[in-house]
Protein backbone atom coordinates (compact mmCIF):
# COMPACT_ATOMS: atom_id res chain seq x y z
CA UNK A 1 0.00 0.00 0.00
CA UNK A 2 1.15 3.51 -0.79
CA UNK A 3 2.34 5.94 1.85
CA UNK A 4 0.24 8.90 3.02
CA UNK A 5 1.06 12.46 3.94
CA UNK A 6 -1.88 13.11 6.27
CA UNK A 7 -4.54 10.99 7.92
CA UNK A 8 -7.54 12.36 9.77
CA UNK A 9 -10.80 11.02 11.16
CA UNK A 10 -14.21 12.25 12.28
CA UNK A 11 -17.73 12.68 11.03
CA UNK A 12 -18.60 13.56 7.45
CA UNK A 13 -22.13 14.76 6.75
CA UNK A 14 -24.35 15.73 3.91
CA UNK A 15 -24.98 19.48 4.13
CA UNK A 16 -28.03 21.17 2.66
CA UNK A 17 -27.36 24.86 1.92
CA UNK A 18 -30.38 27.08 1.38
CA UNK A 19 -30.56 28.45 -2.15
CA UNK A 20 -32.00 31.80 -1.03
CA UNK A 21 -30.87 34.30 1.60
CA UNK A 22 -32.91 34.37 4.79
CA UNK A 23 -33.71 32.44 7.97
CA UNK A 24 -33.38 28.69 7.72
CA UNK A 25 -37.03 27.95 8.45
CA UNK A 26 -38.09 30.02 5.43
CA UNK A 27 -35.87 28.19 2.92
CA UNK A 28 -37.73 26.15 0.31
CA UNK A 29 -34.92 24.68 -1.79
CA UNK A 30 -31.43 23.52 -0.90
CA UNK A 31 -28.21 22.40 -2.59
CA UNK A 32 -26.34 19.41 -1.17
CA UNK A 33 -22.64 19.68 -0.33
CA UNK A 34 -20.19 17.81 1.90
CA UNK A 35 -19.58 18.99 5.46
CA UNK A 36 -17.15 18.04 8.21
CA UNK A 37 -14.14 19.81 9.67
CA UNK A 38 -11.80 16.89 9.13
CA UNK A 39 -13.02 16.24 5.59
CA UNK A 40 -12.45 19.91 4.84
CA UNK A 41 -8.80 19.53 5.83
CA UNK A 42 -8.38 16.27 3.92
CA UNK A 43 -9.87 17.85 0.79
CA UNK A 44 -7.89 21.06 1.13
CA UNK A 45 -4.60 19.21 1.45
CA UNK A 46 -5.49 16.90 -1.44
CA UNK A 47 -6.13 19.97 -3.61
CA UNK A 48 -2.59 21.08 -2.81
CA UNK A 49 -1.22 17.74 -3.97
CA UNK A 50 -0.86 15.87 -0.68
CA UNK A 51 -1.91 12.24 -0.22
CA UNK A 52 -4.66 12.19 2.39
CA UNK A 53 -6.97 9.65 3.96
CA UNK A 54 -10.19 10.12 5.90
CA UNK A 55 -11.25 7.47 8.42
CA UNK A 56 -14.86 7.24 9.58
CA UNK A 57 -18.13 5.33 9.47
CA UNK A 58 -21.16 6.07 7.30
CA UNK A 59 -24.59 4.52 7.07
CA UNK A 60 -25.80 2.27 4.29
CA UNK A 61 -27.82 5.14 2.82
CA UNK A 62 -27.77 7.85 0.16
CA UNK A 63 -25.91 10.32 2.38
CA UNK A 64 -23.19 7.77 3.08
CA UNK A 65 -22.74 7.09 -0.62
CA UNK A 66 -22.63 10.84 -1.24
CA UNK A 67 -19.89 11.34 1.37
CA UNK A 68 -17.67 8.66 -0.16
CA UNK A 69 -18.30 9.88 -3.70
CA UNK A 70 -17.45 13.52 -2.92
CA UNK A 71 -14.23 12.58 -1.13
CA UNK A 72 -13.16 10.36 -3.99
CA UNK A 73 -13.82 13.19 -6.45
CA UNK A 74 -11.27 15.22 -4.49
CA UNK A 75 -8.78 12.30 -4.49
CA UNK A 76 -9.06 11.66 -0.74
CA UNK A 77 -8.61 7.99 0.15
CA UNK A 78 -11.83 6.46 1.43
CA UNK A 79 -10.90 2.79 1.80
CA UNK A 80 -11.08 3.11 5.60
CA UNK A 81 -14.55 4.61 5.72
CA UNK A 82 -16.49 1.72 7.21
CA UNK A 83 -20.10 0.89 6.40
CA UNK A 84 -22.58 0.70 9.31
CA UNK A 85 -25.78 -1.05 8.31
CA UNK A 86 -27.57 -0.21 11.57
CA UNK A 87 -27.05 3.54 11.93
CA UNK A 88 -27.59 6.50 9.61
CA UNK A 89 -25.22 9.06 8.15
CA UNK A 90 -25.65 12.47 9.76
CA UNK A 91 -26.65 15.61 7.90
CA UNK A 92 -27.06 19.32 8.53
CA UNK A 93 -28.97 22.33 7.25
CA UNK A 94 -27.26 25.67 6.65
CA UNK A 95 -28.82 29.03 5.84
CA UNK A 96 -27.53 31.32 3.14
CA UNK A 97 -26.32 34.71 4.35
CA UNK A 98 -25.13 37.94 2.76
CA UNK A 99 -22.48 38.44 5.41
CA UNK A 100 -21.22 36.71 8.54
CA UNK A 101 -22.08 33.40 10.15
CA UNK A 102 -24.91 31.27 8.75
CA UNK A 103 -27.46 29.44 10.87
CA UNK A 104 -26.61 25.74 11.09
CA UNK A 105 -28.75 22.91 12.46
CA UNK A 106 -27.36 19.39 12.94
CA UNK A 107 -29.08 16.04 12.61
CA UNK A 108 -26.29 13.76 13.78
CA UNK A 109 -27.21 12.24 17.15
CA UNK A 110 -26.60 8.49 17.13
CA UNK A 111 -25.03 8.62 13.68
CA UNK A 112 -22.85 5.92 12.17
CA UNK A 113 -19.74 8.06 12.70
CA UNK A 114 -20.49 8.32 16.41
CA UNK A 115 -20.14 4.52 16.58
CA UNK A 116 -16.44 4.67 15.65
CA UNK A 117 -14.49 2.69 18.26
CA UNK A 118 -11.03 1.34 19.05
CA UNK A 119 -11.77 -1.96 17.29
CA UNK A 120 -12.02 0.06 14.05
CA UNK A 121 -8.43 1.30 14.35
CA UNK A 122 -6.13 -0.08 11.63
CA UNK A 123 -2.51 0.25 12.79
CA UNK A 124 -1.02 -0.45 9.37
CA UNK A 125 -3.10 2.26 7.74
CA UNK A 126 -2.19 4.92 10.32
CA UNK A 127 1.48 3.95 10.12
CA UNK A 128 1.49 4.86 6.43
CA UNK A 129 0.87 8.54 7.29
CA UNK A 130 3.54 10.94 8.42
CA UNK A 131 1.09 13.36 10.03
CA UNK A 132 -2.17 13.06 11.99
CA UNK A 133 -4.66 15.92 12.05
CA UNK A 134 -7.25 15.92 14.82
CA UNK A 135 -10.07 18.21 15.94
CA UNK A 136 -12.18 18.45 19.06
CA UNK A 137 -15.36 17.38 17.28
CA UNK A 138 -15.00 13.56 17.35
CA UNK A 139 -14.30 13.82 21.08
CA UNK A 140 -17.86 15.07 21.60
CA UNK A 141 -19.65 12.50 19.42
CA UNK A 142 -19.49 9.56 21.82
CA UNK A 143 -17.26 7.90 24.40
CA UNK A 144 -16.30 5.23 21.87
CA UNK A 145 -15.24 7.87 19.33
CA UNK A 146 -13.26 9.59 22.07
CA UNK A 147 -11.52 6.31 22.90
CA UNK A 148 -10.68 5.91 19.20
CA UNK A 149 -9.20 9.43 19.18
CA UNK A 150 -7.10 8.80 22.27
CA UNK A 151 -5.82 5.53 20.84
CA UNK A 152 -4.91 7.25 17.55
CA UNK A 153 -3.14 10.08 19.38
CA UNK A 154 -1.05 7.75 21.56
CA UNK A 155 -0.27 5.39 18.69
CA UNK A 156 0.96 8.14 16.40
CA UNK A 157 3.02 9.79 19.14
CA UNK A 158 4.57 6.42 19.98
CA UNK A 159 5.64 6.04 16.36
CA UNK A 160 7.14 9.50 16.04
CA UNK A 161 4.45 11.05 13.82
CA UNK A 162 3.62 14.74 14.04
CA UNK A 163 0.16 15.74 15.27
CA UNK A 164 -1.88 18.89 14.77
CA UNK A 165 -4.97 19.63 16.85
CA UNK A 166 -7.67 22.16 16.00
CA UNK A 167 -9.84 22.71 19.08
CA UNK A 168 -13.01 23.26 16.98
CA UNK A 169 -15.41 23.68 19.90
CA UNK A 170 -19.03 22.56 19.43
CA UNK A 171 -20.64 23.32 22.84
CA UNK A 172 -24.03 21.95 21.77
CA UNK A 173 -22.51 18.46 21.42
CA UNK A 174 -21.16 18.32 24.97
CA UNK A 175 -22.96 17.40 28.20
CA UNK A 176 -21.24 20.20 30.09
CA UNK A 177 -18.85 23.09 29.61
CA UNK A 178 -16.41 21.58 32.12
CA UNK A 179 -16.31 18.24 30.31
CA UNK A 180 -15.65 20.03 27.03
CA UNK A 181 -12.80 22.12 28.42
CA UNK A 182 -11.15 19.25 30.32
CA UNK A 183 -11.36 16.82 27.40
CA UNK A 184 -10.24 19.24 24.71
CA UNK A 185 -7.27 20.36 26.78
CA UNK A 186 -6.27 16.76 27.54
CA UNK A 187 -5.84 16.16 23.81
CA UNK A 188 -4.49 19.59 22.87
CA UNK A 189 -1.69 19.35 25.42
CA UNK A 190 -0.37 16.20 23.74
CA UNK A 191 -0.30 17.60 20.19
CA UNK A 192 2.73 19.10 18.47
CA UNK A 193 0.77 21.93 16.87
CA UNK A 194 -2.29 23.51 18.51
CA UNK A 195 -4.63 25.71 16.43
CA UNK A 196 -7.36 27.36 18.53
CA UNK A 197 -9.40 30.40 17.63
CA UNK A 198 -8.92 33.34 19.99
CA UNK A 199 -12.40 32.98 21.54
CA UNK A 200 -11.87 29.23 21.96
CA UNK A 201 -8.47 29.82 23.51
CA UNK A 202 -9.88 32.22 26.08
CA UNK A 203 -12.55 29.71 27.11
CA UNK A 204 -10.19 26.75 27.23
CA UNK A 205 -7.33 28.37 29.16
CA UNK A 206 -8.92 31.19 31.13
CA UNK A 207 -6.39 33.63 29.67
CA UNK A 208 -7.29 36.69 27.62
CA UNK A 209 -4.25 37.37 25.43
CA UNK A 210 -2.89 35.29 22.54
CA UNK A 211 0.51 35.31 24.22
CA UNK A 212 -0.79 33.75 27.45
CA UNK A 213 -3.04 31.28 25.65
CA UNK A 214 -0.10 30.07 23.59
CA UNK A 215 2.13 29.79 26.65
CA UNK A 216 -0.48 27.59 28.34
CA UNK A 217 -0.10 24.93 25.63
CA UNK A 218 3.64 25.40 25.15
CA UNK A 219 4.18 24.82 28.86
CA UNK A 220 2.23 21.58 28.50
CA UNK A 221 4.54 20.32 25.76
CA UNK A 222 3.31 21.68 22.41
CA UNK A 223 5.95 22.65 19.85
CA UNK A 224 4.00 25.55 18.37
CA UNK A 225 0.67 27.28 18.91
CA UNK A 226 -1.06 29.20 16.14
CA UNK A 227 -4.05 31.26 17.25
CA UNK A 228 -6.63 32.35 14.68
CA UNK A 229 -7.62 36.01 15.02
CA UNK A 230 -10.17 36.26 12.22
CA UNK A 231 -9.63 39.10 9.78
CA UNK A 232 -6.66 40.26 11.88
CA UNK A 233 -4.71 37.17 10.86
CA UNK A 234 -2.96 34.93 13.39
CA UNK A 235 -0.53 34.92 16.29
CA UNK A 236 2.09 32.22 16.71
CA UNK A 237 4.47 31.21 19.45
CA UNK A 238 7.15 28.55 19.92
CA UNK A 239 9.80 28.21 22.62
CA UNK A 240 12.16 30.20 20.36
CA UNK A 241 10.02 32.92 18.79
CA UNK A 242 6.62 34.54 18.50
CA UNK A 243 4.82 37.05 16.34
CA UNK A 244 1.74 38.14 14.43
CA UNK A 245 1.02 37.42 10.77
CA UNK A 246 -1.53 39.83 9.34
CA UNK A 247 -4.59 38.55 7.56
CA UNK A 248 -5.65 39.20 3.98
CA UNK A 249 -8.57 41.59 3.73
CA UNK A 250 -11.46 40.57 1.48
CA UNK A 251 -14.06 42.89 0.00
CA UNK A 252 -17.01 40.61 0.73
CA UNK A 253 -17.45 37.79 3.22
CA UNK A 254 -20.00 35.29 1.90
CA UNK A 255 -19.73 32.50 4.48
CA UNK A 256 -17.26 32.07 7.34
CA UNK A 257 -17.73 28.30 7.79
CA UNK A 258 -14.63 26.41 6.70
CA UNK A 259 -12.23 29.32 7.14
CA UNK A 260 -10.63 27.82 10.25
CA UNK A 261 -10.20 24.46 8.53
CA UNK A 262 -8.68 26.31 5.56
CA UNK A 263 -6.21 27.92 7.94
CA UNK A 264 -5.25 24.44 9.16
CA UNK A 265 -4.76 23.29 5.56
CA UNK A 266 -2.30 26.10 4.90
CA UNK A 267 -0.37 25.62 8.12
CA UNK A 268 -0.13 21.83 7.82
CA UNK A 269 0.92 22.01 4.17
CA UNK A 270 3.68 24.43 5.05
CA UNK A 271 4.91 22.36 7.98
CA UNK A 272 5.02 19.23 5.83
CA UNK A 273 7.05 21.09 3.21
CA UNK A 274 9.33 22.44 5.96
CA UNK A 275 8.94 26.10 5.08
CA UNK A 276 9.16 28.66 7.86
CA UNK A 277 6.33 28.84 10.38
CA UNK A 278 5.57 32.42 9.32
CA UNK A 279 5.22 31.37 5.68
CA UNK A 280 3.03 28.43 6.68
CA UNK A 281 0.74 30.78 8.58
CA UNK A 282 0.61 33.12 5.59
CA UNK A 283 -0.66 30.16 3.60
CA UNK A 284 -3.24 29.51 6.28
CA UNK A 285 -4.43 33.11 6.25
CA UNK A 286 -4.66 33.05 2.46
CA UNK A 287 -6.74 29.88 2.31
CA UNK A 288 -8.97 31.19 5.10
CA UNK A 289 -9.53 34.38 3.10
CA UNK A 290 -10.41 32.39 -0.01
CA UNK A 291 -12.77 30.17 2.02
CA UNK A 292 -14.96 33.03 3.27
CA UNK A 293 -15.59 34.16 -0.30
CA UNK A 294 -17.62 31.04 -1.19
CA UNK A 295 -20.77 29.45 0.26
CA UNK A 296 -19.58 25.84 0.57
CA UNK A 297 -17.41 24.77 3.50
CA UNK A 298 -14.47 23.83 1.25
CA UNK A 299 -15.43 24.98 -2.24
CA UNK A 300 -13.14 28.01 -2.00
CA UNK A 301 -10.02 26.02 -1.18
CA UNK A 302 -7.34 26.47 -3.88
CA UNK A 303 -5.00 24.19 -5.74
CA UNK A 304 -1.28 24.89 -5.40
CA UNK A 305 -1.06 27.30 -8.34
CA UNK A 306 -4.09 29.33 -7.29
CA UNK A 307 -2.69 29.58 -3.77
CA UNK A 308 0.67 30.81 -5.05
CA UNK A 309 -1.02 33.33 -7.35
CA UNK A 310 -3.19 34.59 -4.49
CA UNK A 311 -0.23 34.97 -2.15
CA UNK A 312 1.71 36.85 -4.82
CA UNK A 313 -1.22 39.14 -5.54
CA UNK A 314 -1.51 40.05 -1.89
CA UNK A 315 2.24 40.34 -1.31
CA UNK A 316 2.32 37.49 1.17
CA UNK A 317 5.25 35.62 -0.36
CA UNK A 318 5.19 32.55 -2.60
CA UNK A 319 6.69 29.77 -0.40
Amino acid sequence: MKSLDVITFGEAMAMFIADSIGPLHSAKTFSMELAGAETNVAIGLAKLGFKTSFVSKVGDDAFGKFVVQKLQEHHVRTDHILLDTEHRTGFQLKSKVEVGDPEVQYFRKGSAASRLNVDDFDEDHFLRARHLHMTGIPLALSLSARDFAEHALKFMKQHGKTISFDTNLRPSLWDSKKEMIDTINFFAKQADYVLPGITEGKLLTGYDTPEDIASYYLDAGASAVMIKLGERGAYYKTLQKEGYVKGIQVSRVIDTVGAGDGFAVGVISGLLEKISLEQAIKRGNAIGALAVQSSGDNTGYPNKQKLLDYLTKHDQGVN
